[in-house]
């Protein structure tokens, strides 16, 4: 009996639903892999249900989500890879530093504990909502304006208008309080254990990205490297936050299979 294909489990972040996965999966399906994207707790089947019911999403916290793709992946047949973007970047690295996957590829990953900086990008990004105290426990959606004012500007506005229509939902807030309040709440759910055994790590940041700036991604590979485990960082010149979604991301995969592909993590021939 031929053992079981290596699961990668994609994790997407705020604003974008699980569908935006889709060319990855059939991608990596090539690949010899078996893949899934599930939803956060709360999403529904397609975007369309998703907007319908955001109260669904209200008051998501980074911990519960985590759990939640914890539990999804003590089901599997084997042990997973996993790939995920934006705030399912960090859920990933938390993910691999609790042993529940054996290699991970972060793309554009929130940023979690130790890490400092505050580009200005990122503050006219998230400044706004995070102005807004009374919405921590609510969702809040973009526009197509602030889509691509923020997310997805480092592509034409009718491919940002074609991404927010096909994939974009509402948003949990509560992680994006719980990452900037991080570095001042001792038992803050934004926070990687980067001492912890692990396997292969990839990050990926873009020059372009407005949402998370390659600055954070790259200040959470130097706490990274404090790991023994293989720890890589790819920064992408005009690159955006969009990356994962937009016209370019076949690039995004092919790095992440080659990189799964040298630590042995991908299929042999």
């Amino acid at each position: 009996m031929p053992a079981p294909k290596t699961p990668i489990v994609f994790v997407h972040g705020l604003w974008m639903h699980s569908d935006s996965w889709t060319p990855w999966l059939e991608y990596f399906d090539r690949a010899g892999f078996a893949t899934v994207a599930p939803g956060w707790p709360g999403d529904g089947p397609d975007p369309a249900s998703t907007r319908a019911h955001p109260e669904a999403l209200r008051n998501r916290g980074i911990a519960e989500v985590t759990d939640h793709y914890a539990k999804y992946i003590a089901d599997l047949p084997a042990p997973p890879i996993v790939i995920g973007h934006s705030f399912g970047g960090l859920i990933a690295q938390k993910l691999l530093a609790a042993g529940s996957a054996i290699g991970c590829v972060a793309i554009a990953p929130a940023q979690f504990r130790g890490v400092y900086i505050l580009p200005p990008a990122q503050l006219r990004s998230a400044g706004p909502i995070l102005a807004q105290p009374w919405l921590r426990s609510k969702t809040w959606s973009h526009t197509a304006d602030s889509y691509h004012r923020s997310f997805a500007n480092a592509v034409p506005r009718a491919e940002s208008d074609q991404l927010f229509t096909q994939y974009v939902i509402p948003a949990p807030v509560k992680p994006l309080f719980q990452a900037a309040l991080s570095n001042v709440s001792p038992k803050t759910e934004a926070a990687v254990d980067v001492h912890a055994p692990r396997g292969p790590l990839l990050l990926i940041a873009g020059t372009a990205d407005r949402t998370v700036p390659a600055a954070i991604v790259q200040s959470e590979f130097k706490l990274q490297q404090r790991n023994s485990g293989v720890t890589e960082l790819k920064v992408l010149q005009g690159r955006g936050h969009s990356m994962a979604a937009d016209h370019g991301w076949h690039t995004i995969a092919d790095l992440a299979l080659d990189f799964l592909t040298t630590h042995k993590l991908a299929p042999q021939e």
